[in-house]
């Protein structure tokens, strides 16, 4: 009577096995019959009814079922992890044939586009670039660039202060004031970078990116300058381009001057763009002001320099005829596009 039963259950449970699709399916299959309360397990507790002279026959027929369903459960599992493993592959396959023709090409902004020409045509003359905190200390922002503390650039209406001590840099000086007080001449850099100031309208912006320039060393005049700059503008915008200096004043330098180009539009002659001038005012620069060599460190008796800024969104704007500053900002695509 046992042994029927157990050949019975042997036969159900590879059917079951064999019948199985899935993982789930499968599991299920094992739980009833090799589970602890599976047909496997009944078939071990019914040895207790049978003689003691067939239980070792009986107990040896229960376990080679056990051994069998066993064998057929790993197969089975085999076959049906692979085929479900086939079926998310295939699910998730990538289509690598796919047309391009609806990928659009990225273009960098026009910002990015003069910035990176700006450093190649400096480090072609041979700067390095120098980088500093956007956060700054006030010594770093003035005081080491000869700006006293009654100067109207001070005033907490014309920067961002964090405290009295701590601000938004208005302007990449503050790297040059960096380098001077660690580093000994010749110094030759250009620090590129984002600065703030409360402005907003067609033409300034309350955060807005420079390109500042130091150089010092020894004998270094007014004339290495302009010959500097005549050769980045000519670089920049092209061979016939001019320039011109006006004198100015900056805390920082002196003698300082305004530096102008001839109109990249009209090559001088006077137009819209440069509102008949011929001229377009492009950067402030002029000589290191011994006050600032002395406060950092560098003796002025026996080194000289240079500096200028450059407003790179302004560079842009002359550069592209660019009539409005915000629409560097705006995020339009269709205007980024323009410059690929």
């Amino acid at each position: 009577m046992l042994k029927e039963k157990i050949d019975q259950i042997t036969a159900l449970g590879l059917d079951a096995v064999a019948g199985a699709k899935s993982s789930q399916e499968l599991n299920d299959v094992r739980v009833k019959y090799l589970g602890k309360s599976g047909e496997v397990t009944a078939l071990l507790k019914s040895l207790k009814d049978v003689p003691n002279a067939e239980k070792p026959a009986m107990g040896k027929l229960i376990n080679d079922v056990k051994v069998k369903i066993d064998s057929a459960l790993a197969q089975r599992e085999a076959t049906i992890a692979l085929a479900e493993r086939k079926a998310i592959e295939e699910k998730e396959r990538l289509d690598v044939t796919l047309s391009k023709d609806n990928l659009e090409q990225g273009a960098l902004h026009p910002l990015t586009l003069v910035k990176n020409e700006m450093l190649n045509i400096f480090m072609g003359l041979g700067f390095s670039v120098a980088d500093g905190p956007e956060v700054d200390y006030t010594r770093y922002n003035f005081e080491l660039l000869n700006i006293p503390q009654d100067h109207p650039a001070r005033d907490f209406g014309d920067s961002f202060y964090i405290n009295p001590d701590i601000l938004l840099r208005t302007q990449t000086s503050c790297v040059q004031a960096r380098v001077m007080e660690v580093t000994k001449p010749p110094i030759r850099i250009v620090c590129p970078g984002k600065v703030y100031r409360p402005d907003d309208d067609a033409t300034h912006s309350p955060m807005f990116q420079q390109l500042e320039g130091l150089v010092v060393d020894e004998h270094i005049t007014l004339a290495d300058l302009k010959g500097t700059l005549e050769e980045f503008a000519k670089k920049f915008f092209s061979p016939s381009t001019k320039v011109r200096f006006r004198p100015s004043y900056f805390p920082f330098t002196e003698p300082s001057v305004e530096v102008d180009l001839s109109c990249a539009m009209c090559g001088g002659k006077g137009c819209r763009l440069c509102k008949g001038t011929g001229w377009i005012e492009l950067l402030g620069a002029g000589v290191v002001n011994p006050a600032v060599l002395d406060a950092c460190g560098i003796d002025s008796k026996k080194y000289t320099g240079y500096a200028f800024g450059v407003g790179i969104e302004r560079a842009t704007m002359i550069k592209y005829s660019i009539p409005d500053m915000r629409l560097l900002f705006d995020n339009d695509i269709r205007y980024a596009k323009q410059f690929k």
